[in-house]
């Protein structure tokens, strides 16, 4: 097949001559597919790494929340701590670790214990020795599942937040 002369003058070559020479709208849609197809590519990647960025944000608010509940459920234990060691159940000795069950208001347990150790701080009358009792309380406050702080088997989950306290007081006899 003789391939078809070109008018310089024409100002578009003959359709016949195009075809012969590869050039046409077929060329033309596929490319603009392809086109098509890596845009679709390139928003679905930067939608899915906003999806993820905004999940991570959530997660982190949360968990800072919860550090926030924990601290707080942590120091009220303390604080019962204080009260039962210096004024009613634990006076005569610490007792064996409590658990405070705070997850109707706060989510949280708190297991608090007690130590004491008793030292001899001068007289208090002559001759008379003066003895002081020094209080370790430790207040741990989890959100996990067992029935004590800290719990091990929650410590992976993605939710689990414990803080832990510790204050020491002295109570002079």
């Amino acid at each position: 097949m003789a391939m078809p002369v070109h008018d310089l003058h024409s100002p578009r070559p003959p359709r016949a001559w195009r075809r012969a020479m590869g050039c046409g709208r077929t060329s033309a849609r596929g490319f603009g597919a392809v086109a098509a197809m890596i845009v679709l590519v390139l928003l679905a990647t930067l939608a899915a790494a906003i999806v993820r960025l905004n999940w991570t944000q959530q997660m982190g608010s949360a968990q800072d929340i919860g550090a926030s509940r924990a601290a707080q459920a942590a120091q009220a234990g303390v604080q019962w701590g204080l009260y039962q060691a210096l004024k009613s159940g634990w006076k005569t000795s610490c007792g064996a670790a409590q658990t405070l069950d705070l997850r109707a208001d706060t989510g949280f347990r708190v297991t608090v214990s007690c130590a004491s150790t008793d030292y001899s701080e001068g007289e208090s009358v002559s001759g008379t020795p003066q003895t002081i009792r020094l209080y370790t309380l430790t207040a741990v406050a989890c959100n996990g599942a067992a029935n004590t702080c800290p719990d091990a088997g929650s410590v992976a989950g993605p939710g689990y937040v414990e803080r832990r306290q510790e204050v020491q007081a002295v109570d002079a006899r």
